[in-house]
């Protein structure tokens, strides 16, 4: 399995960005945007705030890797996944806009390398759009938080503390678009009344943090809806309670 850095002993970092979506245009089709507790509501909800959705290679040439990443930024090696969400990562492969597929992820109530993950998928669901259903078919991979589990040749899963791969000077950016600051905490003071644009040379004010993160690899064959050489798919994820 493609590695993921290792948690900071602070917080998280760089990398994942910098592979995602190369080499594999065959597959995707877009990337929007990242979410980093930019808007006031998700100090709320840290848990339930995606900030990334990443597809890059996996291991081997006939095999890709799916991360999702939530409740950056994280301060430390303490943090576990919430129980009463479900985690999802979704795949069209007919290029409708609307999944074909899909990987569940949910946790019992234990916590830290203690929690324990269940993935279901990839499976066609039962419901479509907003409203989802907890998948009862489909092959299954368990772990536990911090470790990988399944197999080397067929899905792989890792759901853990890593170190944030995305790069942003939060600071910044608030002071670019004051409305998205948090209501707390030290990005709720702006540096500078007022700003235009980011700061040169760049801050990555990110890098000491961590983020949970939930990442699959698994086969090709088992996303795309046939053989053709020229196949796409469209990933995104979703966190619901």
């Amino acid at each position: 399995m493609p590695v993921l850095r290792g948690a900071r002993r602070t917080a998280f970092g760089l990398t994942l960005g910098a592979t995602a979506l190369v080499g594999i245009a065959v597959f995707a089709v877009g990337l929007r945007a990242s979410d980093h507790q930019d808007t006031p509501e998700v100090e709320l909800n840290p848990r339930q705030d995606i900030n990334d959705v990443y597809a890059f290679p996996g291991a081997t040439s006939d095999r890709i890797a799916l991360v999702v990443t939530t409740s950056s930024p994280i301060a430390g090696q303490s943090a576990s996944f919430d129980p009463n969400l479900l985690y999802q990562i979704k795949v069209d492969n007919t290029g409708d806009a609307v999944e074909d597929l899909v990987f569940q992820v949910t946790f019992d109530n234990g916590v830290g390398s203690a929690q324990r993950y269940t993935l279901r998928g990839p499976v066609a669901p039962a419901r479509t759009g907003t409203v989802n259903t907890l998948l009862e078919t489909g092959p299954t991979v368990t772990g536990t938080v911090g470790s990988t589990s399944g197999s080397a040749t067929g899905t792989q899963v890792f759901a853990g503390l890593r170190a944030d791969p995305f790069v942003i000077d939060l600071e910044q950016f608030f002071n670019i678009v004051p409305d998205r600051r948090p209501s707390t905490g030290p990005l709720s003071t702006p540096l500078t009344a007022t700003a235009s644009a980011f700061r040169s040379p760049g801050v990555d004010f990110l890098r000491p943090f961590n983020t949970l993160a939930i990442a699959i690899e698994l086969p090709k064959a088992l996303l795309v809806a046939g053989t053709d050489a020229a196949a796409r798919i469209g990933v995104w994820g979703t966190i619901s309670r």
